[in-house]
């Protein structure tokens, strides 16, 4: 298998070319303050500045960076085995409820792209949920009883047009994929034709509230007023009594792009089985490449990372022809306890603070249709949509189940973590390498650098304090209990937490 030339970074970040945007360095007043610069917050944004509204948005990095640019960005209805699961939980209401604002999510995106005629590698594409052993088709068979209650237009196949031998898939036609940053860079262009103002390397850390505006507070002291605020953070950065932490997992997944020797028949596929295999392509600089993603964990807890890219390149060096691996890179995905996304008022005590989560890895579609969600709900007051969304949901099963199962496993990593006494001993780290640590006879987080640099922080997640683990593919210290990250340095990458790891002499 061959090394990678630029590792851990995405191909839509290697082929975008956007502008930079300034960050905040005064106080300002907008209708509408989003929090947030992926496809949730800029979709918002430009729905919102198109029925008037003046609007601001701001972004801790650079906007698409986050969990929007480590897409595989498929926009389907297609959300693995969801169907079947919604009849069960919430009834044939909300399922078809689901499945109908999903594909209102992707019906809109089609004909933004049409109309505006947006260079964003949109392709109309087939979508396949195959299963391999017996098992999974029993499971197809399941969802597509579910397809059939709720009119989903698919059909069931024996073969797929990909060489992938299988005993059965569901197909959902007419389904599409895109270049999710190329799209987003239209939304900012058309965002400041509307005179909406743009804001990256902007942290916001806090809302208050005064006379029934609320205030957004940043890191470096300046503050947006604003009629309402959108919270499109990936994880929400405000809690509002939400308890959110206890209601929120956090996984990783990751995904090797490259290329092969055979022609690519088209088509999205992923399988039922575990662990999940994930496949579709993209055209960029004249290539054709294959993106094999999967093989997901809760954050913080999985093995080596590179043990899950290899098993990647080997599940690909497997079915294509001289496969030939360019880039790889992971994404971190949010669930709730139900499945179905968070979107809607923050609580009943902040109801002009509006927040968007736990897309389960389908956040394309499942952004979009939170920013028409909320667009609604902030223009009109209401949506067709919002009972099935709302955030302060709390749905018995399996809601309760999931609730308890996945707190017992934060208390036990929290736990874990204070007991750990199996220290690397930072004399042998080579250039590089990062580990656990013993400094001052207490944990210790230690990297070196190519430079030989010595890095130590306390390991210490500064949210709920769970120790932190050591990613090496990432290069990160990756909190095992809500999904917090932080770069070598205690750089906060990823909330909740707000505050770095605590820098060691």
């Amino acid at each position: 298998m061959s090394e990678m030339k630029q590792p851990l970074t995405s191909i839509w970040q290697l082929s975008s070319h956007d502008k930079p945007y300034p960050h905040l360095t005064q106080d300002i007043d907008v209708d509408i303050a989003i929090v947030g610069g992926g496809i949730t917050g800029l979709t918002s944004a430009y729905l919102l500045a198109e029925s008037g509204k003046q609007v601001a948005v701001l972004d801790a990095t650079s906007f698409g960076r986050g969990t929007t640019g480590h897409s595989t960005a498929k926009l389907t209805v297609q959300h693995d085995f969801i169907y079947d699961e919604l009849l069960s939980h919430v009834g044939k209401e909300k399922a078809q409820q689901y499945y109908q604002s999903q594909n209102d999510a992707l019906a809109y995106v089609r004909k933004l792209v049409k109309d505006k005629q947006i260079e964003c590698g949109f392709s109309d594409e087939d979508t396949y949920l195959y299963a391999t052993t017996h098992h999974g088709e029993h499971r197809l068979k399941r969802e597509k009883k579910a397809y059939e209650q709720l009119a989903i237009p698919h059909e069931w196949v024996t073969e797929l047009p990909i060489n992938l031998t299988i005993r059965a898939a569901l197909k959902v036609p007419n389904q599409a994929q895109f270049h999710p940053l190329a799209y987003i860079s239209f939304l900012c262009d058309e965002l400041n034709k509307k005179g909406a103002q743009l804001f990256e390397h902007t942290v916001c850390q806090k809302v208050s509230h005064d006379n029934g505006s609320a205030i957004v507070h940043t890191k470096d002291g300046h503050t947006v007023t604003a009629k309402k605020v959108i919270a499109a953070t990936h994880f929400p950065f405000i809690d509002g009594g939400g308890l959110y932490m206890t209601r929120l997992k956090a996984d990783r997944s990751y995904v090797v792009a490259g290329t092969t020797s055979e022609a690519w028949a088209g088509g999205m596929y992923l399988s039922a089985e575990q662990p999940k295999r994930s496949l579709r392509s993209a055209e960029m600089n004249g290539k054709t490449y294959i993106l094999v993603g999967g093989d997901h964990h809760k954050a913080g807890q999985g093995m080596d990372a590179r043990n899950h890219y290899d098993a990647l390149r080997t599940f690909a060096d497997e079915q294509f022809s001289n496969f030939t691996a360019e880039q790889e890179w992971s994404a971190q995905d949010l669930t709730t306890l139900d499945n179905i996304p968070y979107i809607g008022p923050l609580s009943s005590l902040q109801k002009n603070v509006f927040i968007a989560t736990g897309y389960r890895k389908w956040g394309m579609t499942g952004g979009i249709c939170a920013a028409q969600v909320l667009t609604d709900l902030i223009v009109d007051g209401n949506s067709l949509y919002s009972d099935l969304y709302k955030p302060m949901r709390f749905h018995s099963d399996p809601s309760i189940k999931h609730f308890l199962t996945e707190n017992a496993d934060v208390a036990k990593h929290l736990i874990q973590g204070k007991v750990q006494n199996d220290y690397e001993d930072v004399t042998e780290l080579e250039n590089g390498q990062g580990a656990v640590v013993k400094h001052d006879g207490k944990r210790a987080g230690a990297f070196k650098d190519e430079r030989g640099n010595l890095h130590l922080v306390d390991t210490t997640c500064t949210h709920m304090g769970c120790e932190c683990n050591w990613n090496h593919a990432d290069l990160t210290w990756d909190c095992p209990c809500h999904g917090s990250r932080f770069s070598y340095k205690g750089e906060v990458i990823e909330g909740p937490a707000k505050e770095p790891l605590k820098k060691l002499d």
